[in-house]
């Protein structure tokens, strides 16, 4: 079971990467190699490419080996779709590390078995912007057997309809015992506006290499960011240690309101405390820190006991 301290105590280094993005080989403006240049610039250490794979775009998964560099890597992937959310609506699955020959979507596959087929291709599986597809508690229950983490910030989503958090239904699924989700934050950028380079996902791994990247992030070694760098996240005692970059809060949240946390005095910014683990026993909770121009960062769930 993935827990949200894991990644911190993983041998190796944090690698920041966006594994939700979209090029002109779907319905993205920019040419895969200028959306890779985009994010090699930017400082990223990966990128997944994941152009819709629908039918109208040949079921693309975009190639994207010609593009790694000395320090920047790429993941094959794509985001996957077929019927049908609670709305009526195709489901919107990242799925990362497809093979580039990942078999079309069959006619009347379901996306729960798109999903799952996904899954057993070798790709890391996410459940995409959950705010903004209004997903349900029912949605969240149907995908999780096949998922393996929920997309809590979406920048694309932000930007242009203000939906861009997917707390609530992690939230409500490892509530309900769906203990095996991590968190990811990514941009989904089409750059139709300013989409790009704004969240990301920072993954443990032993070194900057699809392999090793892929494997990190289904064994939950993983924090989600816009903004905040968490440098150790642990556990001493009945406390939670936090070290990060200078923060204005840092809170543990958990199960309906139950949260400990404390916000900077004045000034002089947070970088570091610990926070008691009582309020939680016997449950879960997350690590949430948030800088001065209210970007955040967040781990995944935590299980105490």
């Amino acid at each position: 079971m993935p827990d949200g301290l894991a990644a911190f105590a993983a041998p190796g280094r944090f690698h920041r990467g966006n594994v939700h993005t979209h090029s002109s080989r779907s319905d993205g403006r920019r040419t895969p190699e200028e959306v890779c240049a985009f994010y090699r610039e930017a400082g990223y250490d990966f990128l997944c490419l994941s152009d819709h794979f629908l039918e109208r775009y040949g079921f693309p998964v975009t190639d994207t080996r010609g593009e790694r560099r000395d320090g920047f890597t790429t993941l094959l992937g794509a985001e996957v779709h077929a019927p049908a959310n609670s709305h009526g609506e195709i489901w919107h699955i990242l799925a990362v590390g497809l093979p580039v020959d990942f078999a079309p979507t069959a006619e009347g596959e379901t996306g729960e078995a798109l999903a799952a087929r996904a899954r057993a291709a070798g790709a890391f599986v996410g459940i995409a912007h959950p705010q903004w597809s209004s997903l349900t508690i029912e949605d969240g229950r149907a995908m999780s057997a096949h998922a393996h983490a929920v997309e809590i910030f979406n920048t694309s989503c932000a930007v242009e309809t203000g939906r861009a958090d997917g707390t609530a239904l992690l939230d409500a699924l490892v509530s309900e015992g769906h203990r095996h989700l991590s968190a990811i934050a990514t941009d989904d950028a089409h750059f139709t506006c300013d989409d790009a380079g704004h969240a990301w996902t920072m993954v443990k791994a032993t070194s900057n290499e699809p392999e090793a990247l892929l494997a990190a992030m289904k064994a939950g070694h993983v924090y989600a960011s816009t903004g905040p760098e968490l440098h150790c996240v642990a556990r001493d005692g009945d406390e939670i240690l936090v070290e990060c970059a200078a923060a204005r809060t840092v809170a543990l949240v958990g199960r309906g309101s139950r949260s400990v946390y404390r916000v900077a005095d004045g000034e002089r910014p947070i970088t570091a405390l610990r926070l008691p683990l009582e309020r939680f026993a016997g449950d879960w909770c997350r690590v949430v820190v948030i800088d001065r121009a209210g970007r955040a960062a967040w781990t995944g769930p935590v299980y105490p006991d």
